[in-house]
C-alpha cells in the first residue's frame, strides 16, 4: 500500500465510533431504544476526541428499530442529543443497511451532499420481551402519525413470496438451514464431518465473543458443546443448535461518524482516531428465494465482494481483518467460499450474532465500529466488512485502514449483473402439475422446543426446472434427512405439498 502525501478536503473518514450495551433486569430502570441509541452516539462523540463532533452533524441515519415503534426515531436521537440535523433517514429491514449506509454517506460527502453523518441503531428487545410478559407497556417515547422522517430507505418488495408463506417457508430459523445443507452437498462434506465443520467455525467465533468487552455472550465454548443438542442448546433446525442461531435477544446500541477529511481536520480530531472507507458495493441475489438458481451460491456476493476488493486495489490475501456476517453459519461459508476467504482464518472481529449478540438489523453497525478498533489497534493493515440482509438477499461491503487510499472511496453498485444471472420459476401451489416425480435439493428437520423432530422443509426440483416447496412429517422421511446424504434423490410431491421419497 503506497500511502498519499496530501489528502482531498472532501474524501470520507470514520473519527468516532460508539456501543453499548444494557444488561439491567429491572424493566423501570432499562432505557429505551433511542434512549441507548443516543449514549453509543455520545462515546463515538468521545471516542474522536472532539466535544463538537455531533454539533456538526448534518444527517441523522437511523436502522429501522423493532423493539419499539418509531415514526423518526432519528429525529429523536437528535432532540436527546440538542442537535439539529439537516436530514433524518430511516430504514427499512436488513441487516446490509449500516454498511449500505455507510456507502452511502461516503458518496454524498464526496460529492459535497453531505459533510458529517451520524449512522446506528440500537434494539432493547430483552427489555421489550419482559414488558409483554409482564403485561406492561414500556413508557418511552412516541410518536405522532403524522411525524415522518426526510427520507425512508426501503426495501424494494416484501422479502417473502407468496408462494413460500403458502408452504410454511418464511423464518430465517428455516431458510439458513437450507442453504447451509445444500452448501454441505455442492462441497462434498458427509453430515458428521459437515456438522464438525461448523461446530469448529463457531467455537473460534465464540473465543473471538470471550475477548471482546461489548460481546453480548463472553464466553468461549468448544465444538462439541455447540454441536451437541443440550437442555440449553436444543436443536432448532438441523443441523443448528440454538447456539448456532442468532442471539436476538440483546440489548444494544452501536453508532458511528464518518465525516470529511475537511471538518476532521477543522475539529482537531486526531490523527490515531481516523479511519479510511477505501471502497464500497452493493447488490442483492434474486430476491425472492425460491426465483434463485442455486441455494448452495449467493452469486451477489462473489460479484460484489470481490469488486469491493477490486475497488480497493487488493486481493483477499491482502485483508488483515474481516468481519463476515453471522447470523447463520451458512451466511458465513457461503460468502467466504463466494469471496475467496478461507473458513480456516479469522472471520470476525466481534463473535458474531450468536455470541457478540444478534440486535435484529444493526449487527453490522457493531461490526462497523469493531473493525475501526481493530485497525486502530493494528495501523497500516486493512479491512472488510460484509453486510446480508434478509434470507441471504441483501449485500454491502466495505474496505478500510488507517491508511488514506491512492485514491478518493469508490463505489459500485453491481445490480445489473446479478439480475442478468440464471434463476428459476416457482411451481405455483395451485398449479396441478405439482403433483409427481422431484429431484430434492435441500432440506432441513425443523424441531420443538425439546429438541424432537417437528416437520421437514424440502425443496424440491421439477423434470422442467421449477422448483417446488414440500414438506412431511413422517418420522422416517425425517430421519432421512439428517441421516444421510438426500440431495439429489428422487421423490415426490403431491398437491398438498407432501414429499415421499421414490428411491
Amino acid at each position: 500500500m503506497t500511502a498519499v502525501t496530501s489528502l482531498d478536503p472532501r474524501w470520507p473518514v470514520i473519527v468516532g465510533v460508539g456501543q453499548v450495551e444494557q444488561r439491567t433486569d429491572d424493566v423501570h430502570q432499562a432505557l429505551s431504544p433511542d434512549a441507548l441509541l443516543t449514549r453509543a452516539a455520545l462515546a463515538a462523540r468521545d471516542d474522536s476526541g472532539a466535544p463538537r463532533l455531533l454539533d456538526m452533524v448534518d444527517t441523522v441515519a437511523v436502522i429501522k428499530i423493532l423493539s419499539w415503534r418509531y415514526q423518526d426515531p432519528a429525529a429523536l436521537v437528535a432532540a436527546n442529543l440538542g442537535i439539529e440535523p439537516r436530514r433524518t433517514l430511516v430504514t427499512d429491514d436488513g441487516g446490509n443497511y449500516p454498511q449500505t449506509l455507510l456507502n452511502r454517506a461516503c458518496r454524498e460527502i464526496l460529492s459535497g451532499a453531505a459533510d458529517a453523518v451520524l449512522i446506528g441503531g440500537a434494539e432493547t428487545w430483552r427489555t421489550r420481551s419482559q414488558h409483554k410478559a409482564a403485561e406492561l407497556k414500556p413508557d418511552w417515547p412516541a410518536q405522532g402519525p403524522d411525524v415522518e422522517p426526510t427520507e425512508r430507505i426501503l426495501n424494494k418488495a416484501d422479502l417473502w413470496h407468496p408462494g413460500e408463506w403458502a408452504r410454511r417457508v418464511m423464518m430465517p430459523i428455516e431458510f439458513y438451514p437450507l442453504f447451509e445443507n445444500a452448501h454441505r452437498a455442492a462441497q462434498g462434506w458427509t453430515i458428521p464431518d459437515h456438522r464438525d465443520r461448523v461446530a469448529e467455525l463457531w467455537a473460534r467465533f465464540s473465543d473471538v465473543a470471550a475477548s471482546n468487552p461489548h460481546a453480548w455472550i463472553r464466553q468461549a465454548f468448544d465444538a462439541a458443546e455447540i454441536r451437541e443438542p443440550s437442555p440449553s442448546n436444543r436443536i432448532v433446525g438441523f443441523p443448528y443448535t440454538k447456539l448456532m442461531n442468532a442471539n436476538n435477544a440483546v440489548e444494544q446500541a452501536a453508532a458511528f461518524v464518518v465525516c470529511s477529511v475537511a471538518t476532521a481536520t477543522d475539529l482537531g480530531i486526531p490523527r490515531d482516531r481516523w479511519v479510511f472507507p477505501w471502497s464500497g458495493t452493493d447488490a442483492h441475489e434474486h430476491w425472492h428465494v425460491s426465483h434463485r438458481w442455486s441455494l448452495a451460491e449467493a452469486p451477489a456476493i462473489r460479484l460484489a465482494g470481490r469488486r469491493a476488493l477490486e475497488l480497493a486495489g487488493v486481493g483477499a490475501d491482502d485483508l488483515a481483518h474481516v468481519d463476515v456476517y453471522s447470523c447463520f453459519p451458512s451466511a458465513v461459508q457461503i460468502a467466504a467460499h463466494e469471496i475467496g476467504l478461507s473458513t480456516d482464518r479469522d472471520l470476525t472481529v466481534t463473535g458474531g450474532l450468536s455470541f457478540a449478540g444478534g440486535p435484529w438489523n444493526n449487527y453490522v453497525s457493531h461490526s462497523i465500529a469493531s473493525m475501526v478498533e481493530r485497525l486502530r489497534s493494528d495501523p497500516g493493515t486493512l479491512g472488510l466488512v460484509t453486510a446480508n440482509g434478509g434470507f441471504l438477499t441483501k449485500h454491502a461491503f466495505g474496505v478500510y485502514s488507517t491508511t488514506p487510499p491512492t485514491q478518493a472511496f469508490r463505489h459500485d453498485d453491481l445490480q445489473d449483473q446479478v439480475d442478468k444471472l440464471p434463476s428459476r420459476t416457482l411451481a405455483e401451489v395451485v398449479d396441478p402439475s405439482v403433483d409427481g416425480p422431484v429431484t430434492v435439493e435441500t432440506s432441513t428437520v425443523m424441531h420443538d422446543r425439546d429438541s424432537r423432530p417437528e416437520r421437514a422443509i424440502v425443496s424440491t426440483l421439477l423434470a422442467d426446472g421449477r422448483r417446488a416447496w414440500a414438506g412431511s412429517t413422517d418420522p422416517g422421511v425425517m430421519t432421512e434427512l439428517m441421516t444421510t446424504e438426500t440431495v439429489g434423490r428422487s421423490g415426490n410431491v403431491d398437491p398438498d405439498g407432501l414429499f415421499t421419497f421414490t428411491d
